[in-house]
């Protein structure tokens, strides 16, 4: 499988059946803008082009608008399905986007891809336009033979022992921004809780409040027996 990072907390899973997609918000990522502005590596510009973004599923974790901002779009024009709780689904289907699955937490489904269960985090949300989202979530994907826990904003949480105890994953994707999410300390914390070293780092860098040390973060995980990866926006990693 191949991860590419799209920047804050936007992730591109291409598995052997299907490309999947996290929280999409790329157009207004300031980062992204400026990344647009000044490479010269067209494969790069075009992994970050929004029109370009080819995709199967949209998973959203959370109705904040720097995790749905793009997906309209990318719903209307790929017809990927999306895949969140009801309310948010509710919210996409009142848009015209019919092709869709509701979920909520504790509940597991079997796609073409794989499995998707989707579990707890501890956050806020509402959409754009102050409709209710529901409660957040992350996912646990399993395909092509890999668990995967992608974490959607979240505080650090008990809870997170259950997926330990539930599940041998291979990668943890966590966010590690502080402020509105877990920070650095406490990212390594719940990778332990779910009993996975190997960390992706997101949801950092992208606003003031966000910004963390990458050399110490990096400290802070190795000195706990950890692995992290915080990736370049554009960058393929594969798992």
């Amino acid at each position: 499988m191949n991860l590419t990072y799209l920047g804050h907390a936007c992730f591109l899973l291409e598995t052997s059946k299907a490309k999947i997609l996290f929280d999409p918000f790329i157009n207004p990522n300031s980062i992204v803008q400026e990344i647009r502005k000044s490479t010269l590596d067209k494969t790069l510009v075009s992994k970050l082009s929004v029109d370009e973004i080819e995709c199967d599923y949209v998973l959203i974790s959370h109705g904040h608008e720097d995790h749905v901002a793009d997906a309209e779009s990318i719903l209307q024009r790929t017809g990927a399905k999306v895949v969140s709780n009801f309310e948010i689904v509710s919210w996409f289907n009142e848009k015209g986007i019919s092709n869709n699955h509701p979920m909520n937490h504790g509940g597991s489904w079997e796609f073409d891809f794989g499995k998707i269960k989707y579990v707890s985090a501890v956050h806020s949300s509402v959409l754009p336009d102050g409709t209710y989202g529901g409660n957040p979530g992350g996912f646990i994907i399993q395909a092509d033979g890999q668990t995967i826990y992608y974490a959607g904003d979240t505080a650090l949480s008990y809870d997170m022992k259950l997926i330990g105890e539930e599940f041998n994953l291979d990668y943890a994707i966590l966010p590690i921004g502080d402020n509105f999410t877990m920070g650095p300390k406490d990212a390594s914390k719940a990778a332990k809780f779910v009993g996975c070293n190997n960390v992706i780092a997101m949801h950092y860098d992208t606003f003031g409040y966000i910004k963390v040390d990458h050399d110490k973060v990096q400290q802070l995980f190795s000195k706990n027996g950890q692995s992290v990866t915080l990736m370049s926006i554009g960058e393929t990693k594969e798992i």
